[in-house]
């Protein structure tokens, strides 16, 4: 999943990530960037759960072999991660291949009725747009080379189809941004652009396809998946897909990629995935009370530091047993 340990192994390589490697190191920066940044969400979506997305590489890498829920996840939020950086980096003039979305073919923005009374108000594409195709490009060609579809078997397809639906999360969810123009405040003027979604946009969509995930197993040709269980729809390029039920994560496990909940946060009030007893696995918890240095008092001086105190403060924490 790191690109640049890839990139090491560009000898074994062939076609367009070799030639990605070798000729636009800028790019592959941009890639590994992106890929840091699905990781860092997958954290914050998780942070309640008994797996919570740990970067530790040995229990991180068992995760990445297996075909669970979790595993569809990591792999959408990566893949909509290196779309996202990637793009943000060509809007913001940091890669000589790409800058803002070229707009002269496109149509009239959608929807600026939203945005405003529009009655005798011009527009025009302008600003700067976000090139998503270009990042959703470099996305498909990075993360989908170990993953050829000419390959046929299961996990490779099901790999494929959840590095597109993290590219979905961010190429269909595109958002138009106006600006007026005109004298005295007035709009005579729209001047409107694409910008990608938030990536907590993207994080929480994904979270939610991980929650209605579809099971799925290989057909008899090997070249197609077909939805386990009963009057279950075929799952769309949007949705995120597995073919093995995840474990339990109560406990350390290596094999599965499980580092146990013992020692972790809880909450003693709450009923759901955070609460003590799912987190805990019904091993009970316990109370203790910890000081901790928090930023207080915090002024603003110009020209333009913040400067904090320090300050204690005591909390109460329920730690799983």
């Amino acid at each position: 999943m790191d690109p640049n340990s890839i990139c090491r192994k560009t000898k074994r390589l062939a076609g367009k990530q070799a030639e990605l490697c070798q000729t636009q190191p800028e790019i592959v920066n941009e890639v590994a960037k992106g890929a840091k940044l699905g990781v860092r969400e997958c954290q914050y979506q998780f942070r309640f759960r008994r797996w919570n997305c740990t970067s530790q590489n040995k229990y991180f890498g068992k995760i990445l072999q297996q075909d669970i829920r979790e595993t569809a996840f990591v792999y959408a939020i990566t893949a909509a991660g290196v779309t996202h950086a990637v793009t943000q980096a060509c809007s913001m003039g940091e890669l000589l291949q790409c800058g803002c979305e070229a707009t002269r073919s496109r149509g009239p923005p959608p929807r600026l009725a939203s945005i405003g009374p529009t009655e005798g108000v011009k527009w025009e594409w302008g600003g700067c747009g976000d090139d998503v195709e270009f990042g959703y490009e470099k996305s498909k060609q990075f993360m989908d080379a170990r993953r050829r579809k000419g390959k046929s078997d299961i996990r490779t397809l099901i790999d494929l189809h959840n590095n597109e639906a993290g590219r979905l999360a961010v190429k269909n969810y595109m958002r138009t941004e106006c600006k007026c123009h005109g004298l005295s405040g007035s709009c005579t003027l729209r001047t409107c652009w694409k910008k990608m979604p938030h990536f907590r946009e993207v994080g929480d969509r994904l979270l939610e396809r991980f929650n209605g995930a579809s099971k799925v197993m290989g057909g008899n040709d090997g070249k197609t998946l077909i939805p386990v269980g009963q009057n279950i729809k075929p799952p769309d390029k949007q949705d995120l897909i597995y073919s093995a039920e995840s474990p339990d994560f109560c406990l350390p496990n290596r094999k599965t990629g499980s580092l146990g909940t013992r020692g972790r946060m809880c909450n003693s009030t709450a009923l759901d995935v955070s609460g003590c007893d799912l987190l805990c696995c019904e091993r009970g918890y316990r109370d203790e009370t910890v000081v901790l240095e928090e930023n207080c008092l915090c002024r603003f001086h110009w020209c333009c530091v913040v400067q904090c105190k320090k300050c204690s403060v005591r909390k109460e924490l329920s730690l799983c047993h």
